[in-house]
């Protein structure tokens, strides 16, 4: 894995977010199949045909390792675009991980293998493989649009993306914003309150009860 994306994973979802200035949510609520996992990488994506996913199919021949496969379709429904061969190819192809803007199913053997996946549902209801969909476009998920090659970070508390072009500059402010807590935490270690020292009190007490 890139290091850059190392970081990201590592840092987690919640910092890079906050780290980015608040952007790049994406906003939904997603279920991991295995808790705990954190992944990072830039996103693959297949915007598949409603209700169907032959362009999940055709997205394995580009998948690249490192990468997040990003599988969506024009209106979210619990349709399983996902289950576990198609899962075993894109643990053999060497996926970061994958994200299902609909359903899976086959959701313990998901888990066995050891592929991180989020998905909206889990659901048996299977897809047809009758249009064929468009790999490597633009896609609009929870209110952001994720673009090929934009960067997905995604662990226990949902998803984010980063814009190709801003990586670097999200590294950097991540680290910042990393120091900045350890500071903060060792403060709240020693006993010192929030509401004291970001001048909450002060404030509330100015204003007449």
């Amino acid at each position: 894995m890139n290091a850059a994306y190392e970081e990201l994973a590592a840092a987690g979802v919640a910092t890079v977010y906050e780290a980015s200035g608040r952007r790049g949510l994406l906003d939904v609520e997603w279920q991991p199949l295995v808790p705990g996992r954190r992944a990072a990488g830039p996103a693959r994506i297949a915007l598949c045909g409603q209700g169907d996913n032959r362009a999940v199919h055709e997205a394995m021949t580009r998948l690249r390792p490192g990468e997040v496969l990003v599988l969506t379709m024009p209106e979210p429904e619990p349709v399983a675009l996902l289950g576990d061969l198609l899962a075993t190819q894109a643990l053999v192809r060497g996926a970061a991980g994958v994200l299902v803007n609909a359903s899976v199913r086959d959701s313990a053997e998901l888990a066995a293998m050891g592929l991180a996946v989020w998905t909206r549902w889990r659901r048996v209801r299977g897809a047809t493989k009758n249009v064929r969909g468009e790999l490597d476009v633009p896609v609009e998920i929870g209110g952001t649009t994720v673009a090929p090659g934009d960067v997905l970070v995604l662990d226990d508390d949902g998803a984010t993306a980063v814009g190709r072009s801003d990586v670097d500059r999200t590294v950097e402010a991540v680290r910042q914003r990393l120091t900045k807590e350890e500071g903060l935490r060792a403060r709240w270690e020693a006993g010192e309150l929030s509401y004291d020292a970001y001048g909450m009190r002060a404030e509330d007490e100015k204003v007449p009860r």
